[in-house]
């Protein structure tokens, strides 16, 4: 189908397939897209006068900022000699548009696609620091930034997605975050530094302590500049926090990773992935409960049970009771808005809790009514039954150690749960997950948290009799 750059900006995110582009290198004809940022930019394969080629297609009005950048990107890398697809062809398109093509590697997978992988051997895990795997990865992306370093060069937007492994060679991609700073000179160590902790940023906190072992990949590399890691740290911490403000914001706004639709009578923001197959569950949430089996119905809230697309969810509904409660609620964003965003920023945290998958509010304009919120299913067993309520069943070490790293996970985000009792917290594959996270909250200052842990600490000893076994283990080894 041909394709003009007006009718692409227009085309929102699914953009007509086989689409045919003139260009004036020959003609351009993407079978699959590969990223589609509506109006703004399409990334796409296939071939350029037969020869393979993955695409860009810049297509917003003023595009030829981003084009020239992402050439320049490209050709600074390859004259620095560091690996990157070979450009094939730039140019200009009818109505304002650019195009760029480089050479398409069959094949290839990115260092994020590798990393994913690994971590998908076991439900809800995260790569725990140390796994060799997951350090050959880190090694074979830190290799690549000492080679821009020593170049003289910075990649802006540092993640495992922008390191392509093809043929056991790892290609730097994404020539528009690539920023020269000192051509043919190594950058100053505090641009390194800076630049560092966009990389490691990326990893859960945990991975921090790790982070002088993994330099020694990086120096190995590139050594012409010190580097003062006690300051990188603290500017990965900086980074990091700034990751988690911007990652909620899209979670309640259209983007990439969410579709959200807002309607004077109703909300909903959806991972955007599981969108196709929640669509029937989204329209009608209330059916569910009709035909689901029951796993709590109170008066403030009921949840059941459902399956999608061969797995099994959970639907949480916040009730009114009344006019009276909705009173007190109308006005301030629901418990779903509320849990929506702390489960996402449990997930962000490397914090186990079923992950969110919609969140829906009904409203009348600005005024809100009930809502709902949809999560996946975990099958684990809460605490209360795995140790039994007489307190006489102690953890084991696994159980205990995961117990307490939860715990700091908490403290140092600074967060408290709220309702913080044994049926909250559930043992599934060598992790203990939190679920119920209406009552959570994010404290600013560390007295404030203290107060917060010391509430739910003592809520969940509560759970068993005092002077049990377990209440005395829980009382020596929780943190006051």
């Amino acid at each position: 189908m041909p394709g003009n750059v007006q009718d692409l900006r227009n085309s929102g995110r699914e953009p007509p397939l086989p689409l045919q582009v003139t260009t004036p290198s020959g003609p351009l004809t993407i079978n699959q897209w590969l990223r589609v940022l509506p109006g703004q930019r399409l990334v796409g394969a296939g071939d350029l006068a037969g020869r393979p080629v993955m695409a860009k297609l810049f297509i917003a009005p003023r595009a030829k900022q981003h084009w020239q950048r992402e050439k320049d990107g490209l050709e600074a890398l390859q004259q620095a000699g560091i690996r990157t697809p070979e450009l094939v062809a730039a140019g200009e398109l009818e109505h304002q548009g650019f195009f760029l093509c480089t050479d398409y590697l069959a094949g290839a997978r990115t260092l994020q696609q590798e990393w994913d992988a690994l971590s998908d051997s076991m439900p809800g895990s995260r790569l725990s620091p140390g796994d060799p795997q997951a350090i050959a990865l880190l090694g074979q992306a830190l290799r690549s930034i000492a080679l821009m370093h020593r170049a003289g060069l910075i990649q802006t937007d540092l993640h495992m997605g922008n390191f392509l492994l093809h043929d056991c060679q790892v290609q730097v991609i994404d020539g528009d975050a690539i920023r020269a700073l000192s051509p043919g000179q190594p950058v100053g160590s505090r641009e390194a530094e800076n630049n560092l902790a966009i990389f490691f940023a990326q990893l859960d906190a945990a991975w921090d302590e790790m982070m002088e072992l993994l330099l020694i990949e990086y120096l190995q590399t590139n050594a012409e500049r010190p580097l003062n890691p006690d300051r990188m740290l603290g500017q990965v911490k900086q980074v990091r926090a700034k990751r988690l403000h911007d990652w909620l914001a899209k979670a309640v706004r259209d983007c990439t990773h969410f579709s959200v639709e807002q309607r004077w009578t109703r909300f909903t923001a959806v991972v955007r992935e599981r969108a196709g197959a929640l669509r029937s569950l989204l329209e009608a949430p209330d059916q569910s409960f009709a035909a689901g089996p029951s796993l709590k119905d109170g008066g403030t809230s009921s949840v059941t049970l459902v399956e999608a697309d061969g797995q099994p969810l959970v639907i949480k509904r916040y009730n009114i009771k009344g006019l009276a409660h909705w009173l007190t609620r109308f006005w301030r964003p629901t418990r779903a808005w509320h849990s929506w965003l702390a489960g996402h920023r449990l997930q962000f945290l490397g914090i186990a809790t079923p992950a969110p998958l919609a969140m829906i509010e009904s409203r009348f304009g600005p005024l809100r009514r009930r809502a709902w919120l949809l999560t996946e299913f975990c099958p684990g067993q809460n605490l209360l039954e795995l140790f039994g309520s007489d307190g006489r069943i102690l953890p084991d070490k696994e159980q205990g150690d995961a117990l307490l790293k939860m715990v700091g996970q908490l403290s140092e985000a600074r967060i408290s749960h709220g309702d913080f009792k044994a049926t909250n917290l559930l043992w599934y594959a060598g992790q203990v997950w939190l679920i119920d996270l209406d009552s959570m909250q994010v404290h600013t200052s560390d007295p404030d948290f203290q107060q917060g842990w010391s509430k739910d600490r003592a809520r969940f000893v509560r759970n068993w009799p005092a002077g049990s076994p377990l209440a005395d283990w829980l009382q020596a080894n929780l943190p006051r």
